[in-house]
């Protein structure tokens, strides 16, 4: 009995880490953006291309894992869940 619960608080604690690690990579790039209005120079377009890319996807594969996450059934989609 201990056993599950621990394991239902590790997938827990589990999808608490990767919701956060999503919330943060929703702020970076928020902060790449940011920084791409405000460049200047084209060394700095560039560099900042390269940053929105690599945080979009950053971004895309943390969503992906949220999504496909079965340590919690709440993670998952409510119609998934329902029976036919």
């Amino acid at each position: 009995m201990f056993q599950i619960t621990k394991k239902r608080l590790a997938n827990r604690t589990a999808y608490a880490l990767l919701l956060d690690d999503l919330e943060q990579a929703k702020y970076d790039l928020a902060l790449a953006y940011s920084n791409f209005e405000n460049a200047m120079e084209p060394d700095l377009i560039d560099c900042c291309i390269y940053q929105v890319n690599a945080l979009q996807m950053r971004y895309k594969f943390l969503l992906t894992k949220a999504k496909q996450f079965d340590g919690d059934p709440y993670a998952k989609n409510p119609l998934e869940l329902s029976e036919p």
